[in-house]
């Protein structure tokens, strides 16, 4: 059986969740500059959101560039900034063709007007679309995110619009930057780390972990499919036990 047969299409995951890593690894392994592993990561991504989406995948988040980006040489951050837009932009179309519909998640204000402006316009021309959900999490980290949420908590909590009382993961879910998504059933991590780098903290308390020594640039279609499939032979219990879950 091909790995595609193998795959049950009863039990694909809802939400895939990917920290993309690797793309300056892989450029330096061949003698190139950084910046030719992020537009080859680029070519990755397209393949790996076609391939989400014809399996039924309902979202797909890239961990795509993290607050702790913007530490990085300044010459580097402007390249993958412009790089990011133009992709989009570029992949709009097959997007819209795909069904695909663009949303983001992150401290957005820190970013470029131009460059924000533009990812909206892209948001918006692919708002209509039903299938796939791509989630780029753009100047993102999961300790701003909880910030962010505790921030909107106290302050409708002061104007009398929740009461701390009421508080609950429920309600907490509702200010983060995920809220209505469900909280993903696979986290990948590509590249080797064993770390999960300060991204979803909160809703990735029970997704399942596949780690890949395969840089992102070389992470292939076949590469998801294993993923998937390895996913589907795992008893997922959420603090039961097997003879609970029967």
């Amino acid at each position: 059986m091909s790995l595609i047969e193998q795959i049950d299409r009863t039990r694909i995951p809802a939400h895939v969740a990917i920290i993309m890593d690797g793309n300056g690894r892989w450029a330096k392994a061949r003698n190139l500059d950084r910046s030719e592993g992020h537009v080859e990561g680029v070519n990755t991504v397209r393949r790996i959101t076609e391939t989400a989406s014809a399996l039924g995948v309902g979202y797909l988040t890239l961990y795509t560039f993290s607050t702790e980006n913007w530490n990085r040489p300044q010459a580097e951050v402007d390249a993958l900034m412009h790089l990011i837009v133009v992709a989009i932009e570029r992949e709009t179309p097959d997007l819209i063709k795909n069904n695909v519909r663009l949303t983001m998640i992150g401290d957005l204000d820190r970013m470029p007007d131009e460059a924000r402006r533009r990812l909206e316009k892209c948001m918006a021309d692919t708002a209509h679309c039903s299938g796939l959900t791509l989630i780029l999490a753009l100047s993102y980290s999961a300790r701003w995110e909880l910030v962010r949420a505790a921030r909107l908590m106290a302050a409708d909590a002061r104007s009398g619009k929740i009461s701390p009382s009421d508080i609950d993961e429920h309600i907490m879910a509702s200010y983060l930057s995920t809220a209505g998504i469900p909280d993903p059933d696979l986290l990948i991590r590509t590249g080797g780390d064993k770390r999960v780098s300060n991204f979803l903290l909160w809703q990735i308390a029970y997704s399942e972990l596949s780690i890949t020594d395969t840089y992102w640039p070389d992470y292939s279609a076949d590469d998801f499919y294993r993923a998937i499939i390895d996913y589907q032979r795992r008893e997922r219990r959420f603090g039961l036990t097997s003879e609970q879950l029967k």
